[in-house]
């Protein structure tokens, strides 16, 4: 009986055992399965993407960005933020994926190109008073193009039974650290994300899913010992390796409220909106010839500035587009156009000075004010002269008080 009940003891363990290894087996085969499944997902919203017109592709688990909300928090208490809200508003948002989807696993993050030849100069053009360069990311709506192709991305998702949310260009999200976490590129000394061989030349945004994904492999920075970002910069806004004071980037000031500063109205130039010095001297940059393709019909790599000047408000702003103007209030665009005028503008053109006059007589103070700088720029001063004894506005009495102090160009 001992022994019949030891024998039966045995099978009985055998059976288990057998059991166990199957299950085991079973379960070993069930996580391949799983994990081939995870492997074709990511494939296929990645080809999907490429396939969409995205240079780049990539996916990043979904973590908070512990070091991105550190270094904006910093710097805002510093004030190098100059004001700037975007993903400064709300750190603790911007660096969070999961408040933009809960439950969220994944970022698929995806950068479009936007590198174009110039369009060619059309007759007008070359009849422009005030000839003003855009920001090549700005010629154009490339986010549009962009946000497309994120959602054929999304879509692929959708239909395997998953949630996805785009995000792009959106304070939500700080996508240059997303980028750099799915393996896109690294991060440059002038803050902008490059791409192994292909530089900045874009914009990206990502989509934020619930699908679990493989993530890519992230890219170690590659920018050497080079600094030509740091010094081409025109107003040493790139105070350190990736460290920018916006208190002193063109990029920004042109976008910020209030008058623009004087220290840097010369060194504006013929600027209108954006500046690309800091990214046109990276070798990554200059080298760069994938995705460049022509100009959009529709692309603006130059404009007048003297029509933000003497057009009404609303067209105006209609003729912004979707940049990004504050309040949407075409006081800014005038007030740019200003310093673009009084940098490039003839001092003998008669239109010139005939816009110089409307300005000086506008009831924006703003307006008067940097026409004030525009015409001492042009080196005409005087014809600021009838508002010494009527001007009440204190940042337009300064402006006048120091006319003398703004170096003067000479006639072309």
């Amino acid at each position: 009986m001992k022994a019949g009940a030891g024998g039966g003891r045995t099978v009985a363990s055998s059976e288990r055992e057998a059991a166990g290894s199957e299950r085991e087996a079973a379960g070993e085969a069930s996580e391949a399965g799983r994990t081939a499944a995870t492997a074709r997902l990511t494939a296929t919203v990645l080809d999907a993407l490429r396939t969409a017109g995205l240079a780049a592709a990539g996916v990043a688990p979904v973590e908070e960005f512990d070091s991105t909300r550190q270094d904006l928090q910093e710097r805002r208490a510093a004030g190098l933020h100059g004001g700037m809200a975007f993903t400064y508003r709300n750190p603790q948002r911007s660096t969070d994926p999961a408040r933009i989807l809960p439950n969220a696993a994944s970022l698929v993050v995806g950068a479009y190109g936007y590198l174009r030849d110039a369009p060619a100069t059309r007759p007008r053009d070359e009849l422009a008073v005030a000839p003003a360069r855009v920001a090549r990311y700005a010629w154009s709506d490339y986010y549009a193009n962009l946000t497309a192709a994120l959602k054929v991305g999304a879509d692929v998702l959708l239909q395997a039974g998953h949630r996805a949310v785009v995000v792009a260009d959106d304070n939500a999200l700080v996508d240059r650290e997303a980028a750099r976490r799915a393996g896109i590129g690294w991060y440059g000394r002038n803050t902008n994300l490059l791409l192994p061989g292909r530089g900045s030349w874009y914009v990206l945004g990502s989509i934020v899913t619930d699908a679990v994904l493989i993530p890519s492999a992230e890219i170690q920075p590659g920018c050497g010992a080079c600094t030509r970002c740091l010094s081409s910069c025109p107003t040493e806004a790139i105070v350190a390796s990736g460290v920018l004071d916006a208190r002193r980037c063109l990029a920004w000031l042109l976008q910020a409220k209030g008058p623009f500063p004087r220290e840097y109205r010369v060194a504006l130039g013929d600027r209108l909106y954006g500046c690309d010095d800091c990214q046109e001297v990276c070798p990554p940059n200059v080298g760069a010839k994938a995705g460049r393709a022509a100009a959009p019909a529709d692309a603006r790599a130059g404009v007048d500035a003297a029509t933000f000047l003497e057009d009404d408000d609303d067209a105006v702003v209609g003729a912004a587009g979707r940049w990004y103007v504050p309040a949407r209030q075409a006081r800014f665009l005038r007030r740019n156009a200003l310093v673009v005028l009084g940098n490039t503008a003839d001092p003998a053109d008669g239109r010139t000075l005939a816009i110089l006059r409307r300005c000086l007589a506008h009831d924006d103070p703003l307006v008067r004010g940097h026409a004030v700088w525009a015409a001492a720029r042009l080196g005409r001063p005087e014809l600021a002269d009838p508002l010494v004894a009527t001007e009440a506005d204190p940042m337009v009495r300064e402006e006048l008080e120091r006319r003398g102090e703004v170096p003067a160009r000479r006639a072309r």
